[in-house]
């Protein structure tokens, strides 16, 4: 990427940039982003040559560049940028530099072949920062430049790494320079790094985030630049021509100087006249006209070449143009003295505007065919269905079912890298040559699980036409059902959800197939936030499930699901607990159910955990959800699943009583959350859970913040939301003192519950916020409330469930009664793993029986578990009671 000429009005650029790396290189700075942006042939390239000439002693560089015929080849950027450096190590070295991430980060890089389950995307984005991280901490005193040119034609995947990594700049001693023009920029329907950046509010907070907008050329840089070439004699006249047919840009006033030289043209006024003729052989119908000058075999050699876009091997040139080894040769000699390619193998044209021109001029019925060739010629050299694949998106539909096959051949190797997007483009551009009919519903089928970690209702729509198309064997119409509900409920269509499945099942054979169905029914029923017959769904499930031993995994989801909807109805725990434990094998979930298994999917072992987490036994959980969150690392599923993974040990943590450690987990989950996109379902929980733990801290304008930001409110989703988020948005209310808006809510949320027979008040809390809300405006209302809390939560029989309703009629009751009721209840939770509860009770406790010591105690544990809010209070309070003899 070195300079092809001298730079003339780049000083302030040169100097923004030498700035950039002498911060770099001096240690000022961790790292920053440096963007050029500018129309095609104003310079963008040479500007970036000079600054890596100017950074090449200092800073380790890696290049690369994005190409218009090579936007759909999935990491073409970053393998430009990385391989080159993974090349100079041994294997087991490159392993070692991956680590945990080789599986998964590898295949991406043509580095090692795919192997286990499917990678999420963002894991892939997250092996590469590692990579790239270690690569960057190996080069010891050198920090690294990396280097992005036409950014505004990387492929998405590689666009989609860039604008995570670059909001990390912070944390490495990596500079990044792209360059790019505006308007590409803005008709392509990609996420490039500072256009994604900024919508997630990262770039425009990015310390060392410096843009710059590249300008045309003055008529004085322009007559500079003329006598450059052509001699100090070039008169004014003259060189204000050229300024004037180029509009100041620099690519096209060197290119016009060049014919002016070949033309041996006398730069003075009377030659003036000529250049505007000149000019337009530089660009457009005029560079094809010279090209075609050069001979058939110059031009047919040009067309392969642009069809091959960039890194042009000139063997499949040779191969795509038709002709021999040294025929091709001769083409590039012919062609670099025309100032059109660079380079010999690969080779590379001049400058892009070259390439599109020569590309556009290509006849379209002749460039289709081109580019079925050259996916044979890709095919026949080794390197895949895959990297055939461009080709192959180009070529016109023609009924050809051995391209129907090379692109569903190449949709699974895209995916298999992390790379949905491309399998998307191929499996739709598979459908439209067409498929035999009998493979049309499988090819939908493909499609949809495609589409279904990005888009849900693109998954909705093939699968439901897979389901609608005849041939779909009953193998593929289960599972396709499974992932169409699954897909629906990632859509807030819940309902939908469990109609597809009633449906299915109702077609369905007796079977496994059948309880599979039958089980995501009944999950999906059973996870909507309203439904018109609760009880009648726990009856028809309990008369399915309460009789299984778990002897196979359609009897492990049943008695799963059994065990978290018993949990929610507030049922005997102990019956509860038994019912997980027949769920699992030796306490662990069974092959096939576990946490990156994609048959019955991770909300299965899920509510296991959750169900422990309500019945005090939290320690179970925490085994599970741990285990969650490294199956997900291993696989690299680090989007949302490891965004709900975070946030369920946020909720271990949380009825432990750890508050900070449930802070923590919750923030970094909804931190993974806001990666992979907004307002999905794991945004409710964790913001659910975050604001539920700030209140226990007693930070209520936090919690109001964390509410707002993540507009945690009606309408509330159609999925139920963990724990309940109308109860958790009635405890907001009151923390701030908004009594009648709580009371509604609370109401609400009640009235919502009750009917489903849902009586958990440990997961549901609304009957005894409500009763402390109407204590002073309707304590007969209060006290009813709170005795009948009493009653589920001793029915349920956890401790946390019994100290929190003795806690709750403590308020109602007489003082000495009052006093026997707290005491119980600091006996029951000091034996739960309820820390802040536990605190809360003592604190209660101690204030009812005037004991300093007591409150004392209550703020060793409330210190302890960080219920900052609490500890302060039981500080006043220990000041206003005198100590006990």
């Amino acid at each position: 990427m070195q300079p092809s000429r001298p730079l003339y009005e780049r000083e302030p650029e040169l100097a923004v940039a030498a700035q950039a790396v002498d911060a770099l290189c001096g240690g000022q700075a961790a790292g920053g982003l440096l963007v050029f942006s500018g129309e095609a042939g104003i310079g963008k390239t040479a500007l970036l040559g000079e600054i890596q000439a100017m950074a090449a002693d200092r800073c380790t560089v890696w290049s690369a560049r994005g190409g218009e015929t090579v936007t759909s080849v999935p990491f073409h950027v970053v393998r430009q940028l990385l391989q080159p450096a993974l090349d100079r190590f041994p294997a087991d070295e490159i392993r070692a530099l991956f680590g945990d991430w080789f599986e998964i980060a590898a295949p991406a890089l043509g580095l090692a072949d795919p192997s286990g389950p499917q990678p999420d995307p963002q894991g892939v984005r997250d092996g590469l920062d590692h990579v790239v991280s270690r690569l960057a901490s190996r080069l010891s005193h050198r920090p690294l430049l990396l280097i992005v040119d036409d950014a505004h034609w990387a492929d998405g995947e590689s666009l989609a790494w860039l604008s995570g990594f670059t909001a990390r700049l912070s944390e490495l001693p990596v500079l990044v320079v792209q360059a790019h023009r505006p308007q590409e920029l803005a008709d392509r329907d990609a996420d490039w790094a500072v256009a994604r950046s900024q919508e997630r509010g990262t770039a425009a907070s990015h310390p060392a985030l410096t843009r710059v907008a590249l300008r045309a050329l003055t008529p004085d840089a322009t007559a500079e630049l003329v006598r450059a070439g052509l001699g100090d004699h070039a008169d004014d006249p003259f060189c204000r021509e050229v300024w004037a047919v180029t509009g100041g840009n620099p690519y096209e006033a060197v290119e016009l100087v060049a014919k002016a030289q070949d033309r041996e043209l006398a730069p003075v006024e009377e030659s003036a006249g000529l250049l505007r003729e000149l000019g337009a052989s530089a660009r457009g119908s005029g560079l094809v006209a010279r090209l075609e000058r050069l001979g058939t075999n110059a031009n047919r050699f040009a067309w392969a070449a642009a069809v091959l876009g960039t890194e042009i091997s000139q063997e499949l040139a040779a191969t795509l143009a038709g002709m021999s080894s040294a025929e091709a040769a001769d083409c590039t000699a012919r062609l670099r003295d025309a100032r059109i390619v660079s380079g010999f193998d690969p080779l590379e044209f001049v400058h892009p505007l070259i390439a599109t021109a020569v590309y556009r001029s290509i006849p379209p019925a002749t460039r289709t065919a081109m580019h079925g060739r050259a996916a044979w010629a890709i095919t026949q050299a080794g390197l895949g269905a895959a990297a055939a694949s461009r080709h192959l998106l180009e070529v016109h539909p023609d009924d050809d079912q051995e391209l129907v096959a090379q692109l569903r051949e190449a949709a699974r190797q895209h995916l298999a890298v992390g790379a949905p997007e491309a399998a998307r483009r191929c499996l739709e551009r598979a459908l439209d040559e067409p498929p035999r009919p009998d493979e049309r519903a499988a090819l939908l089928y493909e499609l949809g699980c495609a589409t279904l970690l990005f888009s849900p209702a693109t998954t909705v729509q093939h699968l439901r036409a897979a389901l609608d198309t005849p041939g779909l064997d009953e193998t593929l119409r289960i599972d396709a059902t499974f992932r169409l509900a699954s897909a629906l409920s990632h859509n807030n269509q819940l309902k939908d959800a469990a109609l597809s499945l009633a449906a299915e099942a109702s077609r369905t054979a007796p079977g496994p197939g059948l309880m599979r169905l039958q089980a995501a029914h009944f999950l999906w029923e059973g996870m909507q936030a309203t439904e018109d017959d609760g009880p009648g769904r726990s009856a028809r499930l309990a008369r399915n499930a309460d009789h299984l031993k778990g002897r196979d995994n359609a009897e492990r989801a049943l008695l799963t699901l059994r065990a978290f909807d018993a949990m929610l109805r507030g049922e005997n725990a102990q019956l509860v607990v038994d019912f997980c434990e027949r769920a699992l094998v030796d306490g662990r979930p069974a092959r096939g159910l576990g946490w990156t298994d994609t048959e019955w999917g991770f909300e299965l072992p899920t509510m296991v955990g959750i169900t422990y987490a309500f019945t005090d036994r939290t320690d179970r959980a925490e085994e599970l959800f741990s285990e969650a969150v490294r199956a997900f690392e291993i696989s690299g599923w680090s989007g949302a699943h490891l965004a709900f993974a975070h946030t369920l040990l946020g909720l271990v943590h949380r009825r432990r009583g750890r508050l900070a450690e449930a802070e923590g987990f919750l923030r970094e989950g909804l931190r993974l959350a806001d990666r992979a996109g907004r307002g999905l379902p794991v945004h409710w929980d964790a913001a659910c859970l975050l604001v539920d733990t700030l209140l226990a801290r007693g930070r209520t304008a936090e919690a109001r913040l964390v509410a707002d930001r993540y507009d945690f409110g009606p309408p509330y989703p159609t999925a139920m939301v963990l724990p309940d988020a109308p109860c958790v948005r009635g405890r907001l209310l009151l923390a701030e003192g908004r009594t009648e808006e709580a009371v509604a809510e609370l109401e609400s949320a009640g009235a919502a519950l009750e009917p489903r027979g849902r009586f958990n008040g440990v997961w549901a809390p609304w009957a005894g916020d409500l009763a402390r809300a109407l204590a002073d405006s309707d304590p007969v209302r209060a006290a009813q409330l709170a005795r009948r809390a009493r009653v589920h939560a001793e029915r349920f029989g956890t401790d946390t469930a019994i100290g929190e309703a003795l806690r709750c009629v403590a308020l109602f009751a007489p003082e000495e009664e009052a006093e026997q009721l707290l005491a119980e209840s600091v006996r029951h939770l000091e034996a739960s793993s309820s820390a802040y509860e536990h605190a809360l009770a003592r604190f209660e406790y101690g204030i009812a029986i005037h004991s300093e010591r007591e409150v004392a105690r209550a703020q060793k544990i409330a210190t302890a578990c960080g219920a900052e809010g609490l500890a302060a209070r039981a500080q006043q309070v220990r000041a206003s009671i005198r100590p006990s003899e």
